[in-house]
């Protein structure tokens, strides 16, 4: 799906917890999430920790949409 938004000219930014799968199917801006159950927080944590590392998330996809590339590339 990722590739075929691309292809129409969208820019995608893949949030994702297995990077390796991300680079076998073509996805081209990559920002590596949290773990499987909870690719986007940690329940184990504060709710102002929580909300800290979902910005930080944010930020890394908002980075990587607004940043040129050629060919795939992961955003640590």
């Amino acid at each position: 799906m990722v590739k075929e938004i691309e292809r129409a000219g969208i820019p995608v930014v893949h949030l994702c917890t297995v990077v390796p799968i991300s680079l076998t199917v073509g996805a081209n801006r990559i920002v590596p999430t949290v773990a499987i159950p909870h690719p986007l927080g940690n329940p184990g944590t504060t709710p102002e920790e929580e909300r800290e590392l979902r910005r930080k998330l944010l930020d890394q996809a908002l980075d990587a949409l607004s940043t040129p590339i050629e060919d795939q590339r992961v955003f640590e």
